[in-house]
């Protein structure tokens, strides 16, 4: 409000300092009537209405020639209360907490379904150790069927996501082949089956039209590597005298290192190995495969392989860890290529073949050759 309004204006010419108007003239100053509702109504607002409270003590101080700056006060104070005695003043609203405010830590949760993964993991070790200890030739009849479920997961995602049409047929049927001359002729065997199965792919491509005929016979010379010529060497540890025992503790090692990594990581996990190509691994991770892997090869070495000893299965974790990872990072960039979570989904909880295979592969041969270098061929 200006102080016009509220008779807080400059003092008259008459030179009277006090309030204005005078007490003795205040009647005589305001003129009565409708003559004075056109008198200077540009210049002056019209006064809010208030409530009139009862308060003889202001209204004998207001009569009285008070400071007029004291009588804006008291204005300010009845605009600033409620306007009835009896008139609660509001409650403020209950506002949320700002978004900087600390929230309470969530409970953490696994990206699978640990009741379906743990099953079916408990399905797949029985069958594996129960073919590796009673009969070679049908766990190395596991490896081919693995082997070529994994090669058709592979082609079949290259095919939707990248229309690269590797030949599956050479594929598969090479595959199962170089398995088997890895387990009967051992390296050399190996090395021959995937020279024909590569032949092979270029040949059987040949007989669709040439476009994409690069890309395709690549990614099928790829595959032939990748799946069965790296899981030769599993069929190649199983031709020792303790190849079970061999195979065994190339499962455990890479098994118990892929754990550690998960159960370190979950729970300690706070500083990114690969953000780009893993987001879910983590350096604490990495090292709690290490330090795992790192013990169970000492037990597995001293206990389960003729001539081992505990320092050798040091050196065995240490490598198996690393390799596995590498293993994991490497198919991560090949789903994140190809825009896929997994691979298949033909074990529930896992995802499919390849999603299980892949830090197994990548191990196999340093696996083999570090036992070689230990213990000798067997």
């Amino acid at each position: 409000m200006n102080d016009s309004s509220w008779g807080a204006g400059a003092p008259h010419s008459t030179g009277y300092a006090g309030a204005w108007p005078p007490p003795d003239q205040a009647q005589a100053s305001i003129p009565a009537g409708p003559a004075y509702a056109g008198h200077d109504a540009q210049q002056t607002r019209p006064m809010p209405i208030v409530p009139d409270f009862p308060d003889a003590g202001r209204d004998a101080e207001d009569h009285d020639g008070g400071d007029a700056r004291d009588d804006r006060d008291r204005g300010a104070a009845r605009l600033s209360g409620p306007l009835f005695r009896d008139e609660k003043p509001q409650e403020p609203m209950h506002t949320p907490p700002p978004a900087s405010a600390p929230q309470p830590p969530q409970k953490k949760r696994a990206g699978r379904d640990l009741r379906a993964a743990i099953g079916v993991g408990v399905g797949l070790g029985a069958v594996i150790v129960a073919s590796l200890f009673f009969v070679k030739a049908v766990f190395v009849g596991v490896i081919a069927v693995a082997v070529v479920v994994g090669l058709w997961e592979l082609t079949s995602r290259l095919e939707e996501r990248k229309q690269i049409k590797a030949p599956l047929v050479p594929l598969a049927v090479g595959g199962a082949a170089m398995v088997v001359a890895g387990y009967v002729r051992g390296p050399e065997g190996a090395w021959v089956a995937m020279a024909l199965t590569a032949l092979a792919v270029l040949v059987w491509r040949m007989t669709e039209p040439p476009e994409g005929y690069l890309k395709d016979v690549t990614a099928g010379v790829f595959a032939a590597f990748y799946v069965p010529f790296l899981a030769t060497f599993v069929a190649m540890m199983l031709t020792a005298d303790d190849g079970p025992e061999r195979v065994l503790t190339f499962l455990l090692l890479t098994v118990v290192s892929d754990t550690g990594a998960y159960a370190v990581g979950w729970r300690f996990g706070k500083h990114k190995l690969a953000p780009r190509i893993s987001p879910g691994k983590t350096r604490e991770g990495l090292l709690g495969a290490v330090a795992f892997a790192m013990v169970a090869g000492a037990l597995c070495m001293q206990f389960l392989i003729d001539g081992g000893t505990w320092w050798q299965g040091l050196l065995m974790g240490l490598a198996v860890a690393v390799t596995a990872t590498l293993g994991d990072l490497g198919e991560s960039m090949i789903k994140r290529d190809l825009g896929i979570k997994d691979m298949g989904t033909l074990l529930p909880g896992h995802g499919g073949i390849m999603d299980r295979l892949d830090s197994l592969l990548p191990t196999a041969p340093v696996v083999w050759l570090l036992l070689v270098v230990f213990v000798g061929s067997g």
